[in-house]
């Protein structure tokens, strides 16, 4: 199967298009061979949206939110369908595939709903019979850049927001994970949006998402990845004056006090460090633990971590899936040598698995660090893998010190029995996201998505947040006093 751009309501392959393979990361198969964009193609994509979005734009946003209702619906009737090609390409387990392809269908519904919301401000004038309010409007055209990590639910994020505010756009995915794109775009197609709507074209970042940057028909980027290209996504966007909003990466920790619930401390835990692999901007890798339940918790884990089956998601049974592609396990093999130089004591994993299903996958073992100080490298940079690092502390200021001592501030979390503690550091954790006796992951919808510093740039992904991504305010006065009225002047009693 070979997947082409989907522009202007068509499938539209470019001439001489250069096709790359789409590889199962459980097993190295070929899954379908992609189409590597041009800056050319862009351009083709954006002229189109702009001729939509004039037409899409005068739409009332409740007719728009039709289509979401639709799209939802279409999305919850092929769940099962949609979950298997997301694990088949990505290779988080099954059971997290259909999660992400539930959050997809969350969010149409949710920002469906802001149709008939979307609300403004009405305000008193200072002058007598003249009328105030703010609205929303529509930008234009806007560029969405997603990962592979979640290849559809960051997607749906960007897009089903754009959608109701009256845009158009032009996506992006991941050039790992480009089926879920096509699925989507099929379900667009299927639901009669507007052409030129959503536009869908395949690259890599360097060319196509440059190109998207660069376009000066684009006014909106909506980029997740690393910290590094966020940056350089700020500065093209600084200077062509786009208004650009990123989410970027993340060293979150969960704290566990020594008053905390240990099971509960370490179901959390398992689950925000090794679910997909730990190849999420949420995962959990470093775990800030008290010095008085530092050996109990960390046997609990150990013994844990032992019985975590590995292998192809599509198995009902496996628990950790494989990484991304040999890159990724470079990558992550590099932080466990790195670990152990430092100084770190490897408790568990730390290894890249080999033989019978192995071989032909990316695996790498469930990895466990303890005697971790929080200036080692592996307690600082992201890994994006099964990894994580126990890190002791003596009191409750120095784990949220420890906490905030990094350049990241995506999500973390404390266990805790202590009501006061709880509040203390739902106040003092500095990161977008904060849970109390829960992991770092788990995000719902109606809620912003996003971090503090080296996380983002202020902007947030899914709830009412998101259409401050997608949507202009404008200022409304209307005066009928039938002469001049000058503000902050005839105002004087």
């Amino acid at each position: 199967m070979k997947l082409t751009n989907f522009v202007n309501g068509n499938w539209q392959q470019a001439e001489q298009a250069e096709f790359r393979s789409v590889l199962n990361p459980a097993n190295g198969e070929e899954l379908a061979q992609v189409q590597m964009s041009t800056a050319q193609d862009v351009d083709v994509a954006v002229k189109a949206a702009l001729i939509a979005q004039k037409k899409w734009a005068k739409v009332p946003a409740p007719k728009r939110a039709d289509y979401l209702y639709e799209i939802g619906r279409l999305m919850k009737e092929r769940k099962e369908q949609l979950a298997q090609v997301l694990t088949k390409e990505m290779g988080k387990v099954i059971e997290e595939g259909r999660g992400e392809v539930q959050e997809g269908i969350d969010m149409a519904y949710y920002m469906a709903g802001e149709g008939r919301r979307m609300f403004g401000e009405t305000t008193p004038s200072e002058l007598a019979d003249k009328f105030a309010m703010s609205i929303r409007s529509p930008i234009g055209v806007v560029g969405l850049i997603t990962p592979w990590n979640f290849p559809v639910a960051i997607a749906t994020w960007k897009s089903f927001p754009a959608i109701v505010g009256g845009n158009t756009f032009i996506w992006k995915p991941a050039t790992e994970t480009p089926m879920m794109a096509y699925e989507m775009a099929k379900i667009f197609e299927e639901v009669g949006l507007p052409e030129g709507v959503a536009n869908i074209v395949f690259g890599a970042g360097s060319v196509v998402g440059t190109a998207l940057i660069e376009h000066e028909g684009v006014r909106v980027i909506s980029f997740t990845g690393s910290t590094e290209t966020g940056r350089q996504v700020a500065e093209a966007g600084g200077r062509n004056l786009k208004k650009v909003s990123l989410e970027m990466g993340g060293k979150n920790a969960v704290i566990v006090m020594e008053d905390a619930d240990l099971d509960l401390a370490v179901e959390g835990i398992l689950w925000s460090a090794f679910g997909t692999a730990g190849q999420r901007c949420t995962a959990c890798s470093r775990v800030i633990v008290h010095k008085d339940v530092k050996e109990e918790l960390q046997k609990r884990l150990l013994k844990k971590i032992k019985t975590l089956t590995i292998g192809d998601g599509t198995d009902e049974t496996v628990k950790v899936g494989p990484v991304i592609n040999k890159k990724a396990i470079e990558k992550i093999h590099s932080y466990t040598n790195i670990g152990q130089q430092e100084g770190a004591t490897l408790l568990v994993g730390g290894e890249i698995l080999t033989g019978g299903i192995y071989d032909k996958g990316n695996y790498y073992a469930p990895t466990m660090f303890t005697d971790v100080t929080p200036d080692m490298r592996i307690a600082q940079e992201e890994i994006f893998g099964p990894v994580v690092s126990i890190i002791e502390v003596s009191s409750f200021e120095e784990a949220i010190d420890v906490n905030n001592g990094v350049i990241y501030g995506l999500s973390s979390s404390i266990y805790t029995a202590d009501v006061n503690r709880a509040f203390k550091a739902q106040r003092d954790l500095d990161t977008g996201i904060v849970y109390i006796n829960a992991g770092t992951t788990g995000a719902e919808i109606h809620l912003p998505f996003g971090g503090t510093k080296g996380t983002g740039n202020g902007h947030r992904d899914s709830g009412v947040a998101a259409l401050d991504v997608f949507t202009e305010w404008k200022s409304v006065y209307v005066d009928y006093s039938g002469k001049l009225q000058r503000a902050q002047i005839d105002n004087e009693a």
